[in-house]
């Protein structure tokens, strides 16, 4: 399958867990990519492993000109922007809020949520200069969290900044509807990637252990695969999936139907 053939994606936070893995499955369906994150070797390495067009630019997503920058890069090496994945982001320590020092939950907010809004605010007046010039508009993919959906225990900061996420999401979504972009956000619950890894090492117990505790509110009882949260964002990111935006897509087995 190819949905992505041809097609110009820009992809934050592209070496983490999330980020790779959606990497790779939009080269191997043939998208062109703009791929941003802090480690520029980790960066480099991860666009030379890929079979398709790619070009890094390495930076702090909190740092409004990377957005500014990342969208000219697109519009320079492939011509324009199709399709936005918003990804970026890190975890807060797992503790209740008044143990989370100021300056980690600043840089929670300042990367979470100003990131995305730095992101968008350079990413949607591109496609809607598109769709004024070609009649074709664009998607994009916010990563939120499940924690974005409801409160969350000992991720108080984390949580308030991807509810914030979900804010800007449904706001853009309504507000370029008419110009041919969507705007969805996916909200996954605790999957197997380093933020899980680091609780577990944190945990002082073994990884079942650890993660039946993670899971006591999963109707399904266990964490997500990380190929399983990148199902969902490609198919928010989908062409076809033409009729869907303000969307909070939870990828969470199952918290949000109890």
């Amino acid at each position: 399958m190819v949905r992505f053939a041809g097609l110009s994606v820009l992809l934050t936070g592209a070496t983490g867990g999330f980020g790779r893995r959606t990497a790779e499955r939009l080269a191997a369906e043939g998208a062109r990519l703009v791929l941003s994150d802090m480690d520029a070797d980790a960066l480099t390495a991860l666009a030379d492993s890929l079979d398709t067009e790619t070009t890094v630019l390495a930076g702090d997503i909190a740092q409004e000109q990377l957005s500014a920058d990342l969208v000219e890069r697109a519009v320079g090496e492939f011509g324009r922007l199709d399709i936005a994945i918003n990804n970026a982001g890190i975890a807060q320590s797992f503790v209740k809020l008044p143990l989370v020092p100021t300056d980690e939950a600043r840089r929670i907010i300042d990367i979470d949520l100003m990131g995305v809004y730095f992101a968008m605010k350079y990413q949607l007046p591109q496609l809607e200069k598109q769709c004024r010039r070609d009649g074709t508009g664009g998607a994009i993919v916010n990563i939120s969290s499940v924690a974005g959906l409801a409160g969350a225990a000992r991720l108080s900061v984390y949580s308030a900044a991807k509810h914030g996420v979900v804010g800007l999401t449904r706001s853009a979504a309504a507000e370029y509807a008419s110009k041919g972009i969507r705007v969805n956000a996916v909200c996954p619950a605790f999957a197997r990637t380093s933020m899980v890894g680091d609780f577990v090492k944190l945990s002082g117990r073994t990884e079942n252990e650890a993660i039946a505790e993670l899971t006591r509110g999963v109707p399904m009882k266990r964490v997500a695969e990380v190929d399983e949260v990148v199902e969902a964002i490609l198919f928010a990111a989908d062409p076809k999936n033409s009729f869907m935006t303000g969307h909070t897509l939870a990828i969470d087995g199952g918290i949000t139907a109890i």
